[in-house]
């Protein structure tokens, strides 16, 4: 077990499940305090039984604002600064998908993913970086996804989504980097997922069959990528967008 983050307080947002409990555990493992963000209560409370199975000196948090809400997210972070001193990495890592037609779309469907996929990236965002001011600096990770790059056939809200978090990461890269704040996101092509698995075979193996390096990727090709980009290795890196993809596409 590395040493990496020791001392380091990192928020991760859908930190209950695929890539954000791969994230959560890569993190506790090099050493860092971590505090997991999920939707519910119960599947907040499922992933931190599952760490503390795992390694019960693991220092590790759960709670679960609405996201969308910025009060509630301000509200969230103090906790985590009162209970830890500092915020040093937040990891945007929720979001929801979809892949309704456009025939199909509702306007409130396409609103979802505009308040959790950004609003969301924006409101945790806006709640760190004063802490991170104050501390002389910080990292603030965007997920972001290959379809950011690619587009995608139907569903044309997720990646609008994810191309707003693109801008948002630039954009926050050059407003920040003057106060030590590091801003970047990682792009992950197709992951090894809950969504994933309920796929039948003849849907996934193209798509498999159209990646260069020969399979899926998997949650913690996705948690290396962020563990690299929050460290000291990565500390002239900002404004990237980081595609971890296997040189796949949609």
């Amino acid at each position: 077990m590395d040493k990496m983050f020791e001392g380091k307080v990192v928020v991760v947002t859908g930190g209950t499940r695929g890539i954000g409990f791969a994230t959560v555990r890569k993190f506790l493992q090099n050493k860092a305090k971590v505090v997991l963000f999920g939707s519910r209560s119960e599947t907040v409370e499922e992933a931190m039984n599952k760490l503390r199975v795992e390694n019960a000196s693991y220092e590790v948090m759960g709670l679960y604002p609405d996201i969308s809400d910025l009060k509630a997210v301000e509200e969230a972070m103090k906790k985590v600064v009162e209970e830890y001193g500092r915020i040093d990495v937040l990891i945007n890592n929720a979001g929801i998908s979809a892949r309704e037609s456009i025939y199909d779309y509702t306007e409130e469907n396409f609103d979802k993913i505009i308040d959790l996929n950004i609003k969301g990236v924006f409101n945790c965002s806006r709640a760190v970086v004063s802490y991170m001011k104050e501390q002389g600096g910080g990292v603030i990770l965007n997920t972001s996804s290959m379809v950011s790059i690619y587009g995608q056939a139907a569903g044309c809200g997720y990646p609008t989504s994810k191309f707003a978090v693109n801008g948002m990461t630039k954009s926050l890269a050059r407003e920040l980097g003057k106060d030590h704040i590091r801003v970047n996101a990682v792009a992950p092509g197709v992951i090894h997922t809950e969504m994933v698995d309920v796929l039948p075979k003849e849907v996934i193996q193209p798509i498999i069959d159209n990646i260069p390096i020969g399979r899926m990727g998997e949650p913690e090709d996705i948690a290396n990528a962020f563990a690299f980009l929050a460290s000291d290795e990565a500390s002239f890196i900002t404004g990237a967008i980081l595609s971890v993809d296997g040189a796949g596409m949609c």
